[in-house]
């Protein structure tokens, strides 16, 4: 036993430095296992991101190259040169596209809310000070129009009102070569079709290269909690090499690694709950890049050759511009493996059935805050077996605690004989010292994987389960906010903590003052940390406990009373 006693102690104690940590973490201060998230952070608040700085810092990617480096000579417009901000409103998007560039500059999803502040819609793209994500393309080659080139728009319709898509086409010509943008978007729809159409209007052959890229600094998204980590950066799909993704620090090294050359896939930019991703059109030859642009500022990016035109001739090519939630059901429909920017983790296998299963649950009640609770259930009648040999086996180890300390006082000097008499009784009363622990370990994988699904799942973002439960993918705040500690305070974590201290209740009693006290103090432990959690994830937990507590008490009485062996 007092092996057991060793591990608890390790167990709680480091549970209370990362208690510690995480606090530390979630108030702006420096962790003392990690480092920070994202350095480049702090490079950003000694540096802020300007409106124009991107536009000016951006360097256009040399085509055939992993890491591009520089802006070709001349195809940087003049500097009195002034773009017009055109504003394309659907039913779902708000995008402004400056004709200074052709570019992405802010895109507003109207149906998705922000979390820092839910009166305004998420901003997605942006170009203001402290954040820069955008979308860019244009020609390499020659002297040819890029994102720097100076656009004229064709007149048209910027409002999506009864039509089911509408277009912005935008133009420059540089050199004798004339690049036409096509924005094109739908109803009900997060892709954006980009065709660039590029006409050789000189005495010669051209050779141009489109290239089209993502921008963005290396700042985590506004209100990510510091109590649970996820990702934000570039990523990479092909088929070769599948799901590949980088940390903005491996790229601030140089030693980001992924495909360099493919004829498919896609590049995106990866937040939690979002994703952006440029797709070209499959079988086309392309480059591959991820690369520090300036201080901060990133970029992941494609270059696609577009051969040989002719003199008078014209090239086309059609690609797509998706930016939106990680649907998963949208996401595999749009591009092959797209939907793995939904990322699971190690355990994907287990993650992506149990998400399977919450959408059917899902399409039946129509509410995710009882999806949750009625797979939870289902989960617990599948472990049901198992749970029971627990609990069976801590309700026997319970019924024989006064012996146990009998044989502790009897050999306090003699811990051979002590083990020796223990053994012999759990052989007498047919008690598996491990039998306790083994049957939740083989739970905990799927456990985890349930964890991995409803923190990743946009499709809760938003979602209300009842009463004061308005999304269950933030903190329930029920009881308001603690200002100093910045800490909401709510009902479902301290139902959960209740249901903790009943479960210490109706287990076995350790034998050692100070253990007993330790677990009694753990569910206070837990409750504080789970006060930062999403609703949704304290929800489950709340669930299981309950649903736990009720088979451990009627089993406990069961052995108790001799009705089961």
């Amino acid at each position: 036993m007092d092996i057991k006693r060793t591990v608890l102690w390790v167990v709680f104690s480091f549970s209370l430095l990362l208690l510690w940590d995480s606090w530390m973490r979630h108030n702006g201060h420096q962790s003392m296992f990690f480092p920070s998230a994202n350095p480049t952070q702090e490079q950003a608040a000694a540096n802020p991101v300007t409106p124009t700085a991107s536009p000016t810092g951006s360097p256009v990617p040399q085509a055939g190259t992993a890491a591009p480096a520089g802006v070709p000579a001349g195809d940087v417009a003049p500097a009195s040169a002034k773009g017009e901000t055109i504003t394309i409103i659907t039913d779902v998007v708000k995008a402004d596209i400056d004709t200074l560039g052709g570019e992405l500059k802010r895109l507003e999803l109207l149906k998705q809310r922000d979390v820092v502040d839910p009166t305004k819609n998420l901003v997605l793209f942006d170009s203001g000070a402290g954040h820069t994500y955008l979308a860019e393309t244009g020609l390499i080659g020659g002297p040819f129009p890029t994102h720097k080139s100076l656009f004229s728009a064709q007149p048209g319709v910027r409002t999506l009102d009864n039509g089911n898509q509408v277009q912005l086409v935008l133009e420059a010509e540089q050199g004798g070569v004339k690049l036409t943008k096509t924005f094109t978007f739908k109803r009900d729809s997060y892709l954006i079709d980009v065709k660039h159409t590029v006409t050789n209007n000189t005495g010669a052959a051209i050779n141009p290269s489109l290239y089209m890229q993502l921008l963005r600094d290396g700042n985590k998204p506004g209100g990510e909690s510091h109590f649970y980590s996820t990702f934000t950066g570039p990523a990479v799909y092909t088929d070769a090499h599948k799901f590949e993704k980088m940390t903005f620090e491996k790229i601030e090294e140089g030693k980001a690694e992924h495909a360099t050359k493919a004829d498919n896939g896609w590049v995106a930019l990866v937040q939690h709950y979002f994703v952006s991703a440029f797709i070209p059109p499959q079988q086309a030859q392309r480059d591959i890049f991820a690369k520090k642009v300036a201080t901060n500022l990133y970029a992941v990016g494609t270059i696609l050759p577009l051969g040989t035109v002719a003199p008078g001739a014209s090239v086309t090519m059609d690609a797509h511009l998706y930016s939106g939630p990680q649907e998963s059901k949208v996401l595999e429909t749009v591009a092959p493996g797209l939907e793995l920017v939904k990322d699971y983790g190690w355990l994907t296998l287990i993650a992506k059935p149990i998400f399977w299963l919450m959408t059917h649950i899902h399409a039946i009640v129509g509410n995710w805050g009882w999806t949750i609770i009625l797979l939870t259930v289902l989960i617990k009648l599948v472990f049901f077996p198992l749970s029971a040999a627990s609990y069976r086996s801590m309700a026997k180890m319970k019924a024989v605690s006064p012996r146990m300390q009998a044989i502790r006082e009897r050999h306090k000097g003699d811990p051979q004989a002590m083990n020796r008499e223990m053994m012999a009784m759990y052989k007498t009363e047919k008690i598996n010292p491990l039998g306790g622990c083994l049957p939740i370990v083989i739970q905990i994988p799927v456990f985890i994987s349930l964890y991995w699904v409803l923190l990743a799942s946009v499709e809760m973002r938003g979602a209300p389960w009842l009463g004061w439960i308005h999304d269950l993918t933030a903190p329930d705040t029920l009881f308001g906010t603690i200002p100093y500690f910045n800490m909401p305070v709510g009902l479902l974590p301290i139902i959960m903590a209740a249901s903790m201290f009943l479960q210490t209740k109706l287990n076995p009693t350790p034998p050692d003052p100070v253990q007993a006290k330790v677990m009694m103090f753990m569910p206070l432990v837990f409750s504080f940390m789970f006060f930062f959690f999403p609703s949704g994830l304290v929800l489950y937990w709340v669930t299981n406990n309950v649903l736990s507590i009720a088979q451990q008490w009627v089993i406990t009485k069961n052995i108790e009373s001799g009705k089961t062996k």
